[in-house]
């Protein structure tokens, strides 16, 4: 098509100007396409954190606090529930399994998770992917810890290593249980998740680096040894909170009424997928207002490539006129300069869509072991070209106007322009 060449060619021929406009157009499409597979990707990382779990225990709280610290180890626990209502729930016929869980102390900013064996036999991630050692075992003596991949690399710990845990949370040291060292035993392979972030002890550690905490308060005095605290009875009086699979999905709403409605203390059971739902539901006025501001760049650097073309009319009056004396109708005009936008709006769109990749797949590593959230980036879609025809589109209705006003010029208004 002659006139498609012709806008190439003028293209071309403006070539700084043109690459300037396409750069503004990528940068809010980079802008725009990032939010958007951060965002789902963020969904799909947290949706995949725990696999094949039917009901999250622990003590009354609200259902997204309880799924926040005992999946994703974000915040703390209100309170604990006993050991005893644990049995009871884990020896109920509908439960196939159940893996406790104790929170509360750390080491460095990082989690440690009181378990047992059940964990790295039954938890899940993503599509029901099993949790592997990377190096060691899972933890046989009472001072072994099983470390995830993201502290084995940030603290460089290797099988064999001592560690000390701290009292409570936080990355300053301020109580430490140094007087039992703990030893790693194994280093988990990378999963993508608040696993690779966490250290994994078992539940009688837990009560063995607390025997002389029972206070509350920061133990003085001469300490119990490592000795008689493997003598004693180290079985746990309470736990965070439990993660259940039932034997048929189809008990869930029966088990959890029965827990929430549970006798013996104030428990809550929590749906992981309706917890999520909750979730999103909270954030997603935080999500509405990134698309909101993205889409306003958008908007901004279409009106900014109109804006050029605009300015660059008023120095092709005379090539205007020109063509029009050669033969070229008015539509022909209009169409030169709609094709110059949308080309301009195509190159841009596609140039932030290669960016925004390419960044995204810079930073996927990073954002991993720095949140613990593993970003899987979808190839190109349908998302992606209903975002690149969005642009384009705009980009060629904003292309009108500067065509409208060229096409509105007279002949002799092109013919008597002094050089």
């Amino acid at each position: 098509m002659i006139v498609l060449r012709l806008a190439i060619e003028s293209l071309l021929n403006r070539l700084g100007m043109v690459l300037l406009t396409m750069g503004l157009i990528a940068t809010s499409m980079t802008l725009l396409v990032g939010v958007e597979k951060v965002r789902q990707g963020a969904r799909a990382s947290f949706a995949g954190t725990v696999s094949g779990i039917d009901l999250i225990i622990g003590a009354r709280s609200g259902n997204v606090q309880l799924m926040l610290y005992a999946v994703f180890r974000i915040g703390d626990a209100a309170n604990n529930f006993t050991w005893e209502s644990y049995q009871a729930i884990a020896q109920r016929p509908e439960v196939e399994w159940i893996i406790p869980l104790s929170l509360g102390d750390s080491h460095r900013g990082f989690r440690v998770i009181g378990t047992d064996s059940s964990y790295f036999e039954h938890y899940r991630y993503r599509d029901d992917l099993p949790l592997a050692f990377a190096q060691g075992e899972p933890f046989a003596d009472l001072f072994d810890v099983v470390i995830g991949s993201s502290v084995a690399r940030e603290l460089g710990y290797g099988i064999g290593d001592s560690l000390i845990l701290n009292h409570g949370l936080g990355s300053v040291a301020l109580a430490e249980h140094a007087d039992l060292p703990f030893r790693v035993s194994g280093i988990l392979a990378p999963t993508g998740t608040p696993v690779d972030k966490a250290l994994h002890v078992g539940l009688d550690a837990i009560e063995a680096i607390h025997v002389d905490w029972q206070s509350g308060g920061v133990p003085v005095g001469t300490l119990t040894g490592e000795q008689d605290i493997r003598a004693m009875d180290l079985t746990p009086t309470s736990i965070t909170a439990g993660l259940v699979r039932l034997n048929s999905p189809i008990a869930t709403f029966t088990i959890q009424r029965a827990i929430n409605q549970y006798p013996e203390e104030a428990l809550s059971a929590v749906i992981p997928g309706m917890a999520l739902l909750e979730l999103w539901s909270v954030v997603e006025v935080v999500e509405t207002a990134l698309r909101i501001v993205t889409v306003f760049m958008v908007i901004t650097a279409v009106a900014g490539m109109m804006i050029t073309l605009l300015a660059m009319l008023n120095d092709r009056r005379r090539e205007m006129a020109i063509l029009r004396a050669v033969g070229a109708r008015p539509a022909h005009i209009v169409a030169l300069l709609t094709f110059e936008a949308l080309l301009i709006g195509l190159g841009g769109a596609i140039l932030g869509l290669g960016l925004a990749y390419f960044g995204l797949g810079l930073a996927g590593p990073w954002v991993e072991s720095t949140y613990g959230l593993a970003l899987d980036i979808e190839t190109f879609g349908l998302t992606d070209l209903t975002l690149v025809a969005m642009v384009v589109a705009c980009a060629a209705i904003a292309g009108l106007i500067p065509a409208f006003s060229a096409y509105i010029r007279s002949l002799a208004d092109g013919i008597l322009i002094k050089s």
